[in-house]
């Protein structure tokens, strides 16, 4: 009987605890729906910033944290998945590649705003490419890659060695049992992996800061050389730089980029539980 209440008292502890873990969160997204779910309107959407961002909408600022996004995504993607695969399937354990491996770890803790400056001195200043959408993205992109290729070589580790074994008695190359047999089965978690690196990029403002981000920029941008708004730089702004800012406003700001990261999560979400029923182990 004292066995059961235990277990019991110990089960009561772990949902006491996850429960400790997941209010915090719960009220901090529920702050900002009852605070900021007032502004969300289609001006607020649509409509140029006007009046010193106190009037008008954030559609510049949606526009290039959507850039900034896809700007990254094109750049890590192929980039971090390249990497993993070399790792995972093509070197050797030597020292070198172990101190790849503890590289990129180290480099995943390092914090954003080194990788801003790290930004701004080689693609702002050494490039030449200016405060604009490439150097903001490639900054992204350079930090988001520890993320992906730690999760793409574990995923790629974890497809069983009989998959790789079979491809190659069946006269397949190294590569074509790669791209065909290993890499699908391991897309569940190369997709968790890809998608845990965009969504810090979307919500970061240290990297931006030095290398893409206009105060104030009622505008599209044309090119790919262009400054533009983003919505955590945006947010930070109207909350600390704009005296008489409604507190409406800014809470509706951050509801936008919350809905856009959960967006982002959940459309990932689907196509890695898709991917994942059709997985054959």
């Amino acid at each position: 009987m004292d066995r059961y209440l235990v277990q019991r008292a110990g089960f009561a502890l772990l949902g006491l605890m996850a429960l400790m873990v997941v209010l915090p969160i719960l009220l901090v997204i529920g702050t900002i729906v009852v605070q900021g779910g007032g502004a969300i309107s289609w001006e607020f959407l649509s409509a140029m910033p006007r009046d010193g961002m106190k009037a008008g909408g954030i559609f510049p600022a949606i526009v290039g944290t959507l850039l900034l996004t896809l700007g990254t995504a094109l750049v890590a993607i192929p980039i971090g998945v390249g990497g993993a695969v070399y790792l995972a399937e093509y070197a050797r354990d030597t020292w070198l590649t172990r101190a790849i491996r503890l590289a990129i770890i180290n480099l995943a803790g390092i914090p954003s705003v080194v990788y801003g400056l790290f930004g701004l001195g080689l693609f702002v200043l050494f490039l030449q490419f200016g405060t604009s959408i490439l150097a903001g993205a490639l900054t992204l992109a350079i930090m988001t890659l520890p993320i992906i290729i730690s999760a793409a070589e574990e995923a790629l580790r974890g497809v069983p060695t009989e998959f790789r074994t079979v491809s190659i008695s069946l006269g397949g190359t190294r590569w074509q049992g790669i791209r065909r047999v290993v890499l699908p089965q391991a897309l569940p978690g190369i997709i968790t992996g890809v998608i845990l690196g965009l969504l810090r990029a979307a919500g970061e403002t240290a990297p931006i800061l030095f290398t893409v981000a206009a105060f104030f920029l009622p505008r599209l941008p044309q090119s790919p050389f262009d400054q533009t708004m983003a919505l955590p730089y945006h947010l930070y702004v109207i909350s600390t730089q704009v005296p008489g800012m409604p507190l409406q406003i800014q809470f509706g700001t951050a509801l936008v980029l919350l809905i856009l990261v959960l967006s982002l999560n959940v459309l990932a979400t689907s196509i890695r539980s898709y991917f994942r029923r059709r997985r054959q182990w």
